[in-house]
């Protein structure tokens, strides 16, 4: 996963080791947290934007 260009969310302010980054590639979008770069998600962009939709529009609020 060396090999990838990460990209760190525009919302983080540097100021935490907490950060999403992303890195797209032809098999897909890899996501991992900055603080935890080995523990890497891999997903399409059609799951992720159903997920990021999701969390928009709280379906996912009452889920816990």
């Amino acid at each position: 996963m060396s090999d990838l260009t990460w990209q760190k969310s525009s919302f983080s302010d540097g100021a935490g080791p907490n950060c999403m980054e992303l890195a797209a590639t032809g098999n897909g979008i890899h996501i991992r947290e900055s603080d935890e770069p080995e523990a890497v998600v891999r997903t399409t962009p059609a799951a992720l934007g159903g997920f990021i939709r999701a969390i928009k529009t709280g379906r996912l609020d009452r889920t816990l």
